[in-house]
């Protein structure tokens, strides 16, 4: 008489074990090779943050997306750009910093001399710019979405955003049902 298979020796509970094992691991090589990052803050040091792991795993082959969320969306406001608003929603435009080169510093702000004294530093230490990962992540492929209810609730139009070429608009739903198929997901 031959031998029994291993597997119907084995209790039912450690095969099942053993499936959703397997199961796992080949879930976890489906994941895509994707970044996703919700960028909140809007912090000139965390935005910089923001931009350098963007452009570093670009850079090495990942697909990138960002979704820049309530604070984090005076970072993609055009200096130079105007929109007709409601008297709330100027006043939100009026409190919040309108682009990169605005942008407090999460600590040792310094009434204003932080950021001054951050980026001169930066130059001193060749590290690129807010304003050059921008133009390097463009450059990159790297998608940047727009927040649609914070844009919604701080009164930010779309004709007052920065020109950049994978910028667009969608909600949280949107951004979690991509980012879920990614490898990597962080919130700065």
């Amino acid at each position: 008489m031959p031998p029994e298979p291993q597997a119907a020796t084995q209790p039912l509970a450690l095969q099942l074990a053993e499936m959703q094992t397997r199961l796992g691991q080949v879930e976890a090589d489906a994941r895509q090779n994707r970044l996703s990052m919700v960028v909140f803050s809007g912090s000139l040091d965390r935005i910089i943050a923001s931009l350098v792991l963007a452009t570093t795993a670009a850079a090495s082959g990942m697909e990138v997306e960002l979704f820049f969320t309530f604070w984090g969306l005076s970072a993609l406001r055009d200096a130079g750009k105007k929109a007709k608003k409601t008297l709330i929603e100027k006043m939100f435009g009026w409190m919040l910093p309108r682009g990169t080169r605005k942008l407090p510093l999460s600590q040792m702000h310094m009434a204003g001399m932080g950021p001054i004294m951050m980026r001169k530093i930066m130059t001193q230490k060749n590290v690129a710019s807010p304003e050059a990962l921008l133009a390097t992540a463009g450059e990159l492929g790297v998608i940047i979405y727009a927040c649609e209810m914070s844009m919604g609730v701080m009164g930010f139009k779309d004709e007052e955003l920065i020109d950049y070429p994978h910028l667009s608009r969608c909600g949280a739903a949107t951004f979690i049902d991509r980012a879920a198929s990614g490898k990597v997901t962080l919130f700065i």
